[in-house]
């Protein structure tokens, strides 16, 4: 795949600009089939119908549909870090409580709202080839790295949780991940209230300081 010269014009518009379109075209379907009937049941013919794209155009953009898969679950942890922070940034430093809450709340609104982000995340990326399976470690990694950098600005550069950031934040978005996969599935017995509540119970006990 090459890239274009990005200052070439194509019916009044930049090529870049044009590419990226697509490229969100093809995000946008993947989001839609993987997250609503799963990877393994979706081809790229059926891509490229949910994009109203060509399947050369497809190729422009990624190798094969497991790329595809990448981008989509790249995308999503993306918007969900991104939500956690705008909400952190919204708290006073040192409030542990309410960093807690507006984390927890964050994240379970940026998956758990759409199903097919939780989906994907969580069940269509897992088991899919080696490859596949590093690059969801990978994003593990970097979700502990977000938590330490988070637990640094709000509660100081001096501050340890119990057992440590790499015990901690493991447990903690696993946890994490669980109650927002059941909430986002709708089951019935969970609601965001409840989730919140036991998640922000879970991260304070977890970045509260011990007098």
């Amino acid at each position: 795949m090459t890239a274009p010269d990005s200052s070439r014009m194509y019916d009044g518009r930049p090529v870049a600009d044009r590419r990226a379109q697509r490229r969100a075209q093809f995000l946008a379907a993947g989001l839609e089939l993987f997250g609503e009937s799963g990877y393994q049941d979706n081809s790229i013919t059926a891509l490229c119908r949910a994009a109203g794209l060509a399947r050369s155009q497809f190729y422009e953009h990624f190798h094969n549909r497991e790329e595809l898969l990448l981008a989509v679950f790249d995308m999503i942890q993306e918007e969900a870090r991104q939500a956690v922070a705008e909400a952190v940034d919204l708290t006073e430093p040192g409030d542990s409580v309410g960093w807690a809450q507006a984390a927890v709340r964050a994240y379970a609104e940026s998956l758990g709202r759409d199903p097919r982000r939780a989906r994907i995340s969580q069940i269509e990326i897992v088991g899919v080839s080696e490859r596949v399976e590093q690059h969801r470690i990978d994003q593990r990694e970097a979700w502990m790295t977000f938590f330490a950098d988070q637990c640094t600005r709000t509660l100081g550069p001096d501050f340890v949780p119990p057992g440590g950031y790499r015990a901690a934040a493991t447990g903690f978005v696993g946890a994490l991940n669980a109650l927002v996969h059941q909430w986002s599935t709708g089951d019935s017995r969970l609601d965001l209230a409840a989730v919140t509540e036991v998640l922000t119970r879970f991260l304070t006990s977890l970045t509260t300081v011990s007098e």
